[in-house]
């Protein structure tokens, strides 16, 4: 039984602080501004309340003491993950893996880092040095197995998910990805196990007809989609992704004001969803409406810098209307973002033809010729690319 990952994950909070404790500094008793320890906890008490400009304060205070603080690099990566400023995040983290790497905390919050980007490649190593400490955590076993999936190592995600099953089999996204994982895998038995315990759990509820409706999008069964997502949206309106989907289905089916519709109401729903934009953009795009084509895939790039498709789809609006200048900087933006995107070196290329600027123009469409005949899109399976699925992305609960 085929299944396709869906629905919210079922992740466990991230120990994002994790040191307690400052290097130890000789420090002044005159007053407490000189005293590292102090300073440190001072920042640990405002980072539990919040208080993150204060929290930023003192730990940069205790650096400026204390230069090899380790636990003072690791907290303030803690500070800049929770503003999502990833690469201010990484860069502390990195310098407190340096100075305490016994750490797997460090590690952990690293791989969430590059995760919460959705840099899953980059995720991996750090989730995987984890794992090798502590066999039996539960949360970075979790990323780990979503960061395979992600990269469609369906074998590795079944195997590290499985030994997870005590824990996580009453929950139906857990299911949902083990059971896809093992059919791609095709670890039968595995397959059947999970499936049928989604089933079990799942019952008639709006989650379950979800999880079954993105099952037949994935393999191009429309019809079937669009009666188990109807059936869930009428069950419960406000279920998140819901409309998401349905809108994603509407749109293979080249009912673009369908589509446009769903996109919307989930926009209202998930008002900090790139990809509900980012969809929409392609919408506006296929009604030939540039103006609001461009407006949103603005707007995705605003939620999500890291959306490829919405630079292309400014790059194809940009060369339509003969911008080529800015065609090209948005071309730039997608193919430094994903080297490994044909489309992205095709469309690069096109421009640079438009520009006159040949010579470029042929490595770029060499380079998407390349990958093409790396990965044939006829090799590919039926369902081999899952659609977009934001719903295992989600901020896990604090």
């Amino acid at each position: 039984m085929l299944f396709v990952a869906a629905a919210a994950a079922s992740l466990h909070s991230i120990p994002f602080a994790v040191a307690k404790t400052a290097t130890s500094v000789s420090a002044s008793p005159a007053a407490e501004d000189k005293d590292p320890a102090q300073l440190f906890q001072r920042g640990q008490d405002a980072l539990s309340h919040s208080d993150l400009d204060a929290a930023e304060h003192d730990f940069q205070a205790v650096l400026a003491l204390d230069p090899q603080s380790g636990a003072a690099y690791a907290n303030l990566g803690v500070v800049y993950m929770r503003r999502k400023q990833w690469t201010k995040a990484l860069d502390m983290l990195h310098k407190a893996e340096h100075r305490m790497p016994q750490l797997p905390g460090i590690r952990l919050n690293i791989g969430l880092a590059y995760y919460r980007q959705n840099e899953f490649q980059q995720a991996i190593p750090p989730f995987e040095s984890v794992v090798r400490d502590q066999p039996d955590a539960v949360q970075p076993r979790y990323l780990l197995g979503l960061c395979y999936f992600f990269n469609q190592r369906w074998a590795d995600a079944a195997t590290m998910l499985e030994p997870l099953w005590p824990q996580e089999s009453n929950q139906l996204p857990y299911l949902y990805v083990l059971s896809n994982a093992a059919h791609r895998a095709g670890q039968k038995e595995l397959d059947d196990r999970a499936a049928a315990q989604l089933v079990k759990l799942g019952g008639d509820s709006p989650e379950y007809r979800l999880f079954v409706g993105k099952s037949h999008l994935n393999l191009g069964q429309y019809d079937s989609a669009l009666t188990e997502f109807q059936a869930a949206a009428d069950a419960d309106p406000q279920l998140p992704f819901v409309h998401f989907n349905l809108g994603l289905t509407y749109l293979k089916k080249q009912d673009y004001p369908r589509a446009r519709d769903e996109f919307l109401k989930d926009a209202e729903i998930e008002p900090d969803l790139g990809l509900d934009y980012d969809e929409l953009g392609d919408v506006y795009w296929l009604l030939q409406d540039d103006g609001k084509a461009e407006q949103s895939y603005r707007q995705a790039l605003q939620r999500d810098p890291r959306l490829v498709n919405s630079h292309l789809g400014l790059a194809k609006i940009y060369q339509r209307q003969q911008k080529y200048s800015q065609a090209l900087l948005e071309s730039d933006a997608a193919t430094k973002l994903d080297p490994s995107r044909p489309d992205a070196h095709y469309l690069r290329g096109r421009v640079l033809l438009d520009l006159g600027r040949k010579d470029e123009a042929k490595k770029e469409l060499d380079a998407a010729h390349k990958i093409d005949l790396q990965h044939p899109a006829e090799n590919q399976p039926a369902g081999a690319e899952p659609v977009p699925s934001p719903e295992l992305l989600q901020e896990p609960p604090q």
